[in-house]
């Protein structure tokens, strides 16, 4: 008898583009996944080239071919493909025929580069705290920060009763180049700042300017790992070219936390 190859159901269904495996496990504690008719339970594993999986009643395409685009996206903009309160979402700057998913979030009113794929895999890895890809920033924070405000960042501050990892934060000799500011400047009794972090907390950034005394006026993430946001202006996106897709599955798959 032919052995059957089984996988984990998250697996398969990230594998498929629905999002990353903690997003598949909570639609499938939901109830909203079925194998074969049947609603599917975490933890079970299914042979792919041989069920059929609906997601709240729709028949997942699993050999879907693999789609990889950046975006730049602007503030106003919610980081989700749809919305049931009608507000503005990033389905409505990329109208693609594939089911795609963001990696990872940028809130509201922050800018720049976003992934978005139906590589449930590739998503796992870029989002999952185990991993540790550096993510960069521009950021434009009220005041001037003095030394001690930016050792305080670097070495790390208490955000909602929990230390932040240390990070890389810089002052900006001069104000970022097109497209994050081509007519911004330096804003008076501003500074722009540049940040590297190793991890990915809600409103991170934000968070961290408050507690050293200089509140964010605006932030644009300009690289995830080897990805640049490059010259991309917001709302425009592009496909990744095959090597930008090489480096960043090999980063994805090789970085470890703390390394």
């Amino acid at each position: 008898m032919e052995a059957t190859s089984l996988e984990r159901l998250q697996k398969v269904l990230a594998a498929a583009g629905v999002g990353s495996r903690r997003k598949c496990e909570e639609l499938i504690g939901q109830g909203r996944v079925r194998v074969d008719g049947v609603v599917a339970t975490l933890g079970c594993k299914v042979d792919r080239a041989t069920i059929q999986i609906t997601l709240d009643g729709r028949i997942l395409p699993l050999g879907e071919t693999k789609r990889y685009i950046v975006l730049h996206k602007p503030a106003g903009i919610l980081t989700v493909m749809d919305d049931d309160r009608g507000r503005k979402t990033l389905s409505s700057l990329v109208p693609v025929a594939e089911r795609l998913y963001p990696v990872g979030r940028l809130d509201l009113n922050s800018e720049g580069l976003l992934l978005l794929t139906n590589d449930g895999e590739l998503a796992h890895r870029l989002t999952h705290p185990r991993y540790s890809h550096p993510k960069g920033y521009t950021v434009l924070v009220e005041g001037e920060p003095d030394d001690a405000a930016l050792e305080a960042l670097n070495r790390g501050v208490i955000v909602r009763g929990k230390p932040t990892r240390p990070a890389r934060v810089e002052r900006m000799t001069e104000p970022p180049g097109e497209p994050v500011s081509p007519s911004d400047g330096f804003a008076e009794n501003s500074t722009w700042l540049h940040f590297t972090l190793q991890e990915g907390r809600k409103r991170q950034i934000r968070r961290m300017c408050a507690v050293v005394g200089h509140p964010v006026l605006r932030l644009v993430r300009v690289s995830i790992g080897p990805l640049l946001l490059g010259q991309l202006r917001a709302g425009q996106w592009r496909d990744l070219t095959p090597s930008e897709v090489r480096r960043l599955t090999l980063d994805a798959g090789t970085r470890k936390q703390g390394s």
